[in-house]
């Protein structure tokens, strides 16, 4: 397929956005795609320490009280992605990719989900990590250990056959991110597995926003657009 073929994909990385605002410009995003007034996106980005609960929602999965969770300066959203709930915070690299799917009304909703996990696997695999993935879990393991969770949302489009996605997926990139935000939590869930990071698992530091862009080429061989040149 020649570039001239490929959708374009417009790409950003904002270093820190507060949570409700990201949710917002998700939709905002997410109806001017629907309507064809913008382009499909992959925003990247870090939140400050944040809460997200799922539409599994089992709020018992929070182990904190709204007093501890004010004391800690953590943000709490109920929110409209699939899964259970998980952290996000700094040193977290969060991905919302909103995507047009299923327009040849052929739709493989597993197979984004697939397709999402891949990125992260590819990534590990360039820097010797071997990540993989669990049958019965959505995201990316190293061992038994989650380093990049993952819960979308596919919003049926109002105006073609398909659908828009929008969430997407969490990679834990510095050292000590289980030992901050994952402690209030049962991650996703899941009591019996822990959580790891890049640099735990690699054993140097990264830099968020030089992973954002280094994770860019992963993401267009398994999700092929083409991208603007930045001015």
């Amino acid at each position: 397929m020649s570039s001239k073929d490929l959708s374009l994909l417009e790409v950003s990385y904002l270093p820190l956005m507060e949570y409700g605002a990201a949710w917002k410009l998700q939709r905002e995003a997410v109806a001017a795609i629907d309507a064809g007034t913008g382009n499909e996106q992959l925003i990247l980005l870090q939140h400050p320490p944040t809460y997200t609960i799922g539409s599994q929602h089992h709020p018992e999965h929070l182990l904190l009280s709204a007093e501890q969770l004010k004391e800690q300066g953590i943000a709490l959203f109920e929110i409209d992605r699939g899964g259970d709930i998980t952290y996000h915070g700094p040193g977290q690299l969060v991905g919302y990719p909103l995507l047009k799917l299923g327009e040849d009304g052929r739709v493989d909703l597993h197979g984004y989900l697939r397709r999402l996990e891949s990125v992260i696997i590819d990534f590990l695999a360039a820097y010797g990590i071997e990540g993989g993935r669990k049958p019965e879990y959505t995201g990316v393991w190293v061992g038994d250990e989650k380093i990049c969770a993952i819960g979308v949302k596919f919003n049926k489009s109002k105006f073609r056959r398909g659908f828009i996605t929008s969430h997407g997926f969490a990679f834990n990139i510095t050292a000590g991110i289980g030992q901050q935000g994952f402690q209030g939590i049962i991650p996703c869930g899941i009591a019996e597995y822990g959580v790891t990071s890049l640099e735990e698992c690699a054993g140097r530091p990264f830099e968020p926003g030089t992973v954002a862009r280094e994770l860019v080429p992963y993401f267009l061989k398994h999700f092929p657009y083409e991208v603007p040149a930045a001015e």
